[in-house]
């Protein structure tokens, strides 16, 4: 079983720096941070290159001929900067974007005229009405839009909903309470957060009809930085890394109210080797993977989908034989669950358990699923168990694999 508890080690290995939670010696989740710049989240003025309307998309350039892709149905909420908005976007129209997806394999990066800055405690975005030079009614503008995590407890809900800092706030700009501010002991350091990000908000729609096109108005923070606003703060119990530079950011970017944050300085046993990070990560390569039962996984990615298969090995001890698959089904189902978020795997996930006779099994199989799906700070779900017993689960796409960040960066 594993414990509550973990750490988030940020180190540096083969010339990659890594953030990663462990618990109970086990990956539960890690990113490569990319080589060049974090592009993810910056904020551009952007001319639109083309349109195609058979495919619903508009091909932004950012500068230098990046081309990004921007869906036609956001064409309408788009602020749009070298004329006035008509909710249509045309080829020259200058227009303020994020990028909201880095490039992966032959598709564009895409982007989003939604434009929302991320925090440890809570997200930011525009309204339509702060695009000033769109037309919109007074309802909007006067509406607060103050949104709370469904993951934290309805009391906690409520609580944060009547905080009338908050719901300031929320007449400006639509505000989102993380789950991470339900570990915080008072609500001081969620109101700075969430005022600190409205004021940048808007500051970005302020000076966008006044620069230039291709100006970056907005850039996103270190890949380590945004990797630990997205960690639930419920998993980890503290921050470690053998890097002084990493140290002395993180230092300056998490508050008091964070976890401790230590800088390892062990230069005979590196950190890396005190968790066996290398062994780690070559388990997260391998497709085959061991359970305690002497059972296995084979999980393939293809084109389409992934695919795992659960194997007894041979583990087929006992007389109860339909007890025994159940068992090994239940285990393999942590380690699944495991690794489709340490491996980052998404879409289309179809699991091959070892076959049960017992409809009873089958359906504490999907149930047991579910719970551990819930867990991951990714959406995740058991669609449906196939007249061929196959469990289908999807998982949404955000940020390529592991394997694909490890061996491109």
């Amino acid at each position: 079983m594993i414990s509550e508890k973990g750490k988030i080690l940020i180190l540096k290995l083969n010339e990659k720096i890594l953030s990663m939670l462990i618990r109970d010696n086990h990956i539960m989740s890690v990113q490569v941070q990319r080589q060049t710049e974090n592009a993810v989240g910056n904020v551009y003025v952007g001319k639109v290159q083309s349109i195609s309307e058979n495919i619903g998309a508009a091909f932004v350039d950012l500068g230098g001929g990046y081309l990004t892709f921007l869906p036609l149905a956001e064409a309408k909420h788009a602020f749009i900067t070298n004329r006035q908005s008509d909710g249509k976007l045309k080829v020259g129209n200058e227009v303020l974007v994020q990028i909201s997806r880095e490039p992966m394999k032959t598709k564009l990066a895409g982007v989003t005229t939604h434009i929302a800055l991320a925090g440890r405690y809570a997200v930011v975005e525009v309204k339509r009405c702060a695009y000033t030079k769109m037309n919109t009614d007074n309802t909007e503008e006067k509406k607060s839009t103050l949104h709370v995590s469904s993951k934290l407890s309805r009391k906690r809900q409520d609580r944060f909903r009547n905080i009338e800092e908050l719901q300031k706030i929320a007449k400006d700009c639509q505000l989102i309470v993380r789950t991470n501010a339900g570990e915080l002991e008072n609500d001081e350091p969620l109101i700075d957060e969430s005022r600190q990000l409205a004021e940048q908000l808007k500051h970005i729609i302020e000076i966008a009809d006044k620069r230039t096109c291709y100006s970056c108005l907005y850039r996103a923070k270190p890949d380590y930085l945004n990797y630990i606003e997205n960690m639930y703060t419920a998993e980890y119990d503290e921050i470690v890394t053998d890097i002084p530079e990493i140290y002395e950011t993180l230092k300056e970017h998490l508050t008091k109210d964070d976890v401790p944050i230590r800088l390892y300085e062990d230069k005979l046993l590196p950190l890396h080797r005190l968790y066996a990070v290398e062994t780690r990560i070559a388990e997260l390569l391998d497709k085959k993977v061991w359970l305690k039962s002497g059972a296995y996984l084979v999980i393939e990615p293809t084109e389409a989908l992934i695919s795992i298969d659960v194997n007894s090995g041979k583990n087929e001890k006992g007389k109860d034989k339909e007890e025994t698959f159940f068992k090994i089904n239940l285990e393999a189902a942590e380690m699944i669950a495991l690794h489709l978020r340490a491996r980052n795997l998404s879409g289309i996930i179809l699991v091959d358990f070892i076959n049960m006779k017992e409809n009873t099994h089958k359906q504490q199989l999907m149930d047991h699923m579910r719970a551990l799906l819930k867990r991951d700070n990714v959406p995740a779900d058991v669609v449906d168990m196939t007249g061929l017993g196959l469990m289908e689960i999807t998982r949404k796409k955000v940020n390529p694999s592991f394997r694909e960040q490890y061996t491109s960066n």
